[in-house]
């Protein structure tokens, strides 16, 4: 018996990352969510037509949904289907953990973000962050350090 090949294809790995995230943000806590999608969007999301700067959780009335993500339809999506590409798209998530989401969001200077879209078997998932706002002198500290980083590799190579 053949074994089935882990991986294979476009569905295996990484989507999308949010890169604007990590820099303007701390990360504290990170969660798996699933999405709530459409057939198209799934199809949009396979050729990699994405985006995840400006979006945000925004949590109300006991649910979380992933506001400002983009993504675009193709062009060969049928005239009768309505494409939003800017829709707010629903979480899934544990009990446990929206109250988790929930609380933290109370305390000052919490915000709650998307950071990257991936695969998980066929299944899109979105991994989402309670972070806080970093200061202008923090992005700065954190490109030193990342410099610094990468002089010292270079260094050790010699």
């Amino acid at each position: 018996m053949a074994k089935k090949q882990k991986g294979t294809g476009q569905q295996s790995g990484t989507i999308i990352l949010n890169k604007k995230a990590r820099h303007d943000f701390h990360i504290d806590e990170k969660f798996e969510a699933g999405l709530v999608l459409t057939g198209w969007e799934v199809k949009s999301l396979r050729a990699g037509k994405a985006q995840l700067v400006d979006s945000y959780v925004l949590l109300k009335d006991g649910e979380a949904w992933l506001v400002g993500s983009q993504i675009q339809p193709l062009t060969t999506v049928s005239t009768h289907i309505v494409a939003d590409p800017l829709r707010d798209r629903k979480l899934l998530l544990h009990r446990k953990e929206l109250a988790k989401l929930f609380s933290a969001v109370q305390q000052k200077g919490q915000t709650c973000i998307c950071t990257a879209l991936y695969w998980k078997k066929h299944i899109v998932k979105c991994e989402i962050a309670i972070a806080r706002g970093k200061k202008e002198f923090d992005k700065r500290a954190t490109q030193k350090e990342r410099d610094w980083q990468r002089q010292k590799q270079r260094l050790m190579r010699q």
